[in-house]
């Protein structure tokens, strides 16, 4: 975690204030003492100070990827060290100017910056010089305008998560914004400031360059330690949501090579239940077919004892099998009900088996047309 020395503060003249009779009492609890008419600032007060306030930023950076803070410090002293350290930690940056409504009107800085990136694209495509020389002329007046106020956060897709302020005196608008947002403030703060509004308040110079580019140094550090916390937290969780998305790919094959198994075996049981029943339907075919044929066998003569037989013979053999082995079975019914052998039934079972021909119906004869007939004659 980032840190900061007394020596390195001391160093950077952090604990020089302003003149006493410039002073904000609200600041008097962080003041040391005073030295030819300057206060001087309690630098172990800083120092504590200081570290929660680096906690607080790496902890929010930690959360994740997706968090931003926002530096701000318009003044002179601060530029240059602002959008160096912003930059460096990946984050935004209003140096320059800050514009009235650029937090609580957000939407309407966000079509200013739409704009902007309209017209730099325009540029770098040639569809600027469809324009004429002067509208070309405004046009770059206009980009160079936005580009002084808006660079810093031309990315900025959303609200900053918290804000990094020099001079609370100087960026007091920015300041009441974030406290309207509910947005964290991280200040420097000085004798002459209030310290009303901050969340982390850090006592300490912020008119020297080198106490200036210190605060924004350790804290862009601490901002760049969070985030790579959150990037290796990040990297752990797809690993593991990519183990546990195998692991279930794994379970869900293994479930459906099961459902698969118990599918073929149910096949397999109902093609054997088919086959059975198709038997079961032939046997009562059979029996059916040798009962019809049975009855034709009686109406015809010796038909009779062909389909008694028949029906005593396995229902599986085919219709036509049955009337061709009837002749040579038919004999041996016929003697175990112990009929007398006369000729005329040994001609009649060496006889082919013929099958009774179907009843004619009787012929109506008009009695009146017959007596008419004979007593003609």
């Amino acid at each position: 975690m980032a840190t900061v020395t007394m020596k390195e503060l001391l160093e950077a003249g952090v604990h020089f204030g302003h003149q006493v009779r410039r002073w904000n009492p609200k600041m008097k609890e962080y003041i040391f003492g005073e030295r030819n008419g300057i206060y001087i600032i309690d630098l172990q007060k800083t120092q504590r100070m200081f570290k929660e306030a680096m906690k607080f930023l790496a902890t929010l950076t930690g959360e994740g990827t997706n968090k931003t803070v926002l530096f701000v410090g318009t003044k002179r002293q601060a530029q240059d060290a602002i959008k160096e350290e912003a930059l460096r930690c990946n984050q935004f940056y209003i140096n320059q100017r800050w514009l009235g409504g650029l937090l609580t009107n957000f939407q309407t800085i966000q079509k200013s910056i739409k704009r902007y990136k309209d017209i730099e694209a325009m540029q770098a495509d040639g569809r600027i010089e469809q324009y004429a020389k002067k509208e070309r002329l405004e046009i770059e007046r206009e980009r160079l305008a936005l580009e002084k106020n808006l660079s810093g956060i031309k990315e900025m897709k959303r609200l900053p998560d918290a804000i990094f302020v020099i001079d609370t005196n100087k960026e007091e608008i920015a300041v009441k914004e974030a406290n309207r947002l509910g947005i964290p403030v991280v200040a420097i703060v000085d004798t002459n400031c209030t310290p009303e509004g901050v969340d982390y308040i850090i006592p300490g110079n912020d008119d020297a360059l080198r106490a200036v580019r210190l605060f924004a140094s350790r804290i862009a550090d601490s901002i760049a330690e969070g985030q790579q916390l959150a990037q290796q937290k990040e990297a752990e969780e797809a690993a593991i949501a990519a183990e546990q998305a195998k692991a279930s790919g794994v379970t869900v094959d293994i479930a459906q090579r099961q459902q698969r198994d118990r599918g073929e075996r149910g096949g397999r049981g109902r093609g054997r239940g088919d086959r059975s029943e198709r038997s079961d339907r032939g046997d009562r075919g059979g029996d059916r077919g040798g009962d019809r044929r049975g009855r034709s066998g009686g109406a015809g003569g010796g038909g009779g004892f062909g389909g008694g037989e028949r029906r005593t013979t396995p229902a599986a053999q085919p219709p036509a099998q049955v009337i061709a082995e009837a002749p040579a079975t038919v004999a041996p019914a016929v003697a175990a009900e112990e009929i007398p052998a006369t000729p005329a039934f040994e001609a009649q079972v060496q006889a082919p088996l013929i099958m009774a021909p179907e009843p004619v119906a009787p012929v109506q004869v008009d009695e009146t047309a017959t007596e008419s007939t004979a007593e003609s004659a």
